[in-house]
C-alpha cells in the first residue's frame, strides 16, 4: 500500500513539475511578445532550473539575450539550442547575426586533407552509432563463419568465407572508431566567454604576462584547468589562461 502511495505522490509530483514549466514557458512568451524580455529570461531560466531542457527552450532564451544586447549568452543559449537540435534552419540563422555581433574575428587554421577526411568519416555516426556497428560486423562474421564451417558446396564457402571477413574488418574499423570518437567527446569542451572582455594571461595568475585580450561571445575550447583558472585555445591555435567565472562551459 505504501509502496502504491509513493509511486502515485511521485506522478503527481512530476505532472504538477511539467504543468509548472509549460506555465512559465507560456510566461515567458507572452512577456517576449511584451519586449519585456529580462522577464521572459527569468521565466525561462527557471524551467532549466527545474531541470527540463529543448531546443526551443534555449532558441527563446538566445532570442530574449539577443535583444537585450547580451552577445555571449545569446551565442550560448543558440549552441545550446544546436546541440539539441543541429539540423534546424532558424537556429543556424540566429546563432550566425549573434556571431556577427561579435568584437573577436578568429581566423581558424587551415585544416589539412586527412583531417577533413577525419572529420568527414567519424561523423557519420556518434560513438554510440559506431558501437551498434561494432556490435553487427560481430554478429555477422558469427554467422557467415557458421554458414561457412556447415556449407558443403565450394561456392557458398567462399562467399561467406570472404564476406565473413569483411565483416571482421568492418568491426575492428568500427570499434576502433567508436573509442576514438569517445575520445574526442570527452576532450571537447568548448566554452563562450561571458565577460564584456577579459586578459588571457601566459600563466595562471594575475601577475603574469597578459597574452592577448578577449571579448564576449567569443568561442573557446577549454584544454586544461588550475583551480580558478582555465587553460583556453583559439580556433587560430592561440592559447592562454583566463579566470573561469569569465567564461561558461557548453
Amino acid at each position: 500500500m505504501m509502496k502504491k502511495l509513493l509511486i502515485l505522490g511521485m506522478l503527481l509530483v512530476s505532472v504538477l513539475g511539467v504543468a509548472q514549466n509549460e506555465a512559465l514557458f507560456e510566461q515567458g512568451k507572452e512577456n517576449y511578445k511584451n519586449a519585456k524580455f529580462s522577464e521572459a529570461v527569468t521565466n525561462w531560466k527557471k524551467i532549466l532550473d527545474n531541470g527540463q531542457q529543448s531546443a526551443e527552450l534555449y532558441f527563446n532564451l538566445g532570442n530574449a539575450n539577443y535583444k537585450l544586447n547580451n552577445i555571449g549568452p545569446s551565442i550560448y543559449y543558440y549552441e545550446k539550442a544546436l546541440q539539441l537540435d543541429p539540423n534546424d534552419d532558424d537556429i543556424k540563422t540566429n546563432l550566425a547575426f549573434a556571431q556577427n555581433a561579435r568584437i573577436d574575428v578568429i581566423e581558424p587554421l587551415p585544416k589539412t586533407v586527412f583531417s577533413r577526411w577525419y572529420k568527414n568519416f567519424s561523423g557519420v555516426f556518434t560513438y554510440n552509432g559506431w558501437a551498434i556497428v561494432s556490435v553487427i560486423g560481430v554478429v555477422l562474421f558469427v554467422l557467415l563463419f557458421l554458414l561457412y564451417w556447415f556449407s558443403i558446396s565450394e561456392t557458398k564457402k567462399r562467399i561467406c568465407f570472404t564476406i565473413s571477413i569483411l565483416s571482421a574488418v568492418v568491426c575492428l574499423l568500427a570499434l576502433v572508431m567508436a573509442f576514438k570518437t569517445y575520445s574526442d567527446f570527452n576532450k571537447n569542451q568548448p566554452a563562450i566567454i561571458f565577460a564584456e572582455n577579459t586578459e588571457v594571461k601566459s600563466e595562471p595568475n594575475m601577475g603574469s604576462e597578459s597574452a592577448f585580450e578577449l571579448h564576449e561571445g567569443t568561442k573557446v575550447q577549454i584544454i586544461g584547468r588550475d583551480q580558478d583558472w582555465v587553460r583556453i585555445e583559439l580556433a587560430d591555435g592561440k592559447d592562454g589562461w583566463m579566470p573561469v567565472n569569465d567564461l561558461k562551459q557548453l
